[in-house]
């Protein structure tokens, strides 16, 4: 049975698109609006087509790596390595590693190999803005068999392995949310166009944005909420709570309705809106949120609490339950 006219089409369509054809090209030539193209792709994708990142983006091709994430609230996710082959991670990352793999320190995250001196010291200063180090740590398997290396979380939360060739090739998610990833993966920066966004919205001007045909895993705090905006589609979010979404998401703020709401509703002044089509991942428990609730239960003064010896103290200890 020949193909329908459709599905022909869209072959054709995933053929040159993985071959580098320009998006503007590709858009003229299948009568795709601009606005249209990245939910096509996503379309393309859910009718089983594979479609890699094009040609000449600027990043190099992603080692192929073989993992398992472990854990429930405290995770670690182990990387299996081929001869050859190599992980990029943040500094302090690293759980353990075999005897056949050895450690490298990068400046920048390693996929612009190919590229000058000033390239990289752009790539690398781009770290800089997200809070990062210049310098990133590569794990290569230097042995004859297969090595492996693993990467632990900062805090307790989820570990998500993202395979970016099938969420478009790029991935855009907050500051310090990235924990290791294939060596060609890039990471870099990805600027908020709006004043108001970055002053208020929680992650200020820059997120990190991922871009490659690999995978690269990233770290959210406390239980992952994933959902999938349809065109249109609006989610308002706490501030602080996005951990991650598709570059087509439209990223803005609002004002909480309401003066009595916006001032004593303990929920803060703004939302985060997100507008689909796209995907985008939440976490429950922001490092921020966590901080703040360790930060107020720390003693005030000599080491001691506040009302500690006292009855008051003593009732409160009781009905609390910090004493048994």
């Amino acid at each position: 049975m020949e193909p329908s006219p459709a599905k022909e089409r869209y072959r054709r369509f995933v053929d040159d698109y993985n071959r580098g054809v320009a998006r503007a090209e590709l858009c003229a030539r299948y009568d795709i609006p601009a606005a249209k193209f990245d939910e096509f792709l996503t379309f393309l994708r859910r009718q089983g087509f594979r479609l890699a990142p094009p040609a000449g983006t600027g990043f190099a091709r992603a080692h192929e790596i073989d993992f398992a994430i472990s854990g429930d609230d405290m995770q670690y996710v182990e990387v299996e390595l081929d001869p050859g082959e190599t992980a990029i991670a943040e500094a302090g990352a690293m759980l353990y590693i075999d005897p056949g793999i050895q450690m490298e320190t990068l400046f920048g995250d390693g996929s612009q190999e190919s590229e000058g001196v000033m390239a990289k010291l752009f790539g690398a200063g781009k770290r800089i803005l997200t809070g990062e180090s210049l310098f990133m740590t590569a794990f290569t398997n230097a042995g004859a068999g297969k090595q492996r290396v693993a990467f632990s979380a900062p805090y307790p939360g989820k570990i998500l392995a993202m395979d970016l060739p099938t969420l478009g090739g790029e991935l855009i998610c907050q500051k310090e949310a990235f924990l290791c990833a294939a060596k060609g993966v890039s990471i870099g920066i990805a600027f908020q166009r709006r004043l108001g966004v970055g002053l208020f919205a929680g992650e200020g001007f820059i997120l990190e944005r991922l871009r490659g045909d690999g995978y690269a895993f990233i770290h959210a705090g406390g239980t992952v909420l994933e959902r999938e905006l349809a065109v249109g589609e609006t989610l308002r979010i706490d501030t602080g709570c996005l951990v991650a979404m598709q570059p087509q998401i439209a990223y803005d703020i609002q004002f909480v309705a309401g003066i009595k709401t916006a001032l004593f509703g303990g929920e803060g002044l703004f939302f985060t809106t997100l507008t689909g089509p796209g995907r985008v991942w939440l976490q429950s428990l922001p490092f921020s949120r966590l901080a703040g609730r360790i930060l107020a239960a720390l003693p005030r003064t000599g080491g001691s609490r506040k009302g500690e010896g006292s009855l008051l103290g003593t009732l409160g200890d009781a009905v609390m339950g910090d004493r048994f």
